[in-house]
């Protein structure tokens, strides 16, 4: 008998071992996907009607919580690097902004058991890194361009999410976060002289 429970105790050790190696190794936002895809009942079980949030849905709030961190990261650097006093303006909004929503959607999302990724995605983090390595008029000229790409996705997403989200309090954040995320797009239009 303690022999038994010798070798299930290594099993177990082994076992939890490898799964730590396994998502040491992968990308914070897949692994949040992964944790929330494993959360949802099968499409044969009898509590899929009780699930807390779709499998859509919570991939929504895994992709949006990761660009509004990048947002956010980025901006912080903007705020001590930037160049352009409208930039420095624009990165303060962005971080007071981004982090105000950022916890709305950490509120909803605890309550939807749905796992938000905790650090930034390899991709966000690549980009934070090439940022931090530019200085003067070439950072400038990188954050804008940064944010006017990050802005055009985050629009089309936040668009898409307040008509095509089935959780209720999702879609509400959807909706009511869209004119905030509109109006820093048309900022950082004016600033890099875009219409």
């Amino acid at each position: 008998m303690k022999k038994l429970f010798g070798i299930l105790c290594i099993a177990c050790v082994c076992a939890f071992t490898a799964c730590n190696s396994t998502s040491k190794n992968q990308d914070s936002v897949d692994s949040s996907k992964n944790v929330n895809d494993s959360m949802l009942p099968d499409s044969n079980s009898s509590a899929m009607a009780s699930a807390p949030a779709s499998e859509q849905d919570a991939k929504w709030a895994v992709d949006i919580a990761n660009a509004g961190m990048t947002e956010i990261e980025l901006s912080k650097v903007a705020q001590t690097k930037a160049v352009n006093p409208r930039l420095k303006g624009f990165a303060d909004m962005m971080v007071t902004d981004h982090t105000a929503a950022a916890d709305k959607l950490k509120t909803i999302a605890a309550s939807k058991s749905i796992t938000l990724p905790d650090k930034l995605s390899d991709d966000s983090q690549k980009a934070l890194d090439e940022l931090n390595k530019k200085s003067g008029k070439d950072f400038d000229k990188a954050y804008m361009n940064d944010m006017l790409d990050g802005h055009k996705k985050a629009v089309d997403a936040f668009q898409k999410g307040s008509t095509d989200l089935q959780d209720a309090d999702l879609k509400n954040f959807a909706s009511q976060t869209l004119p905030t995320i509109q109006m820093h797009q048309d900022s950082i239009k004016a600033i890099a002289g875009k219409k």
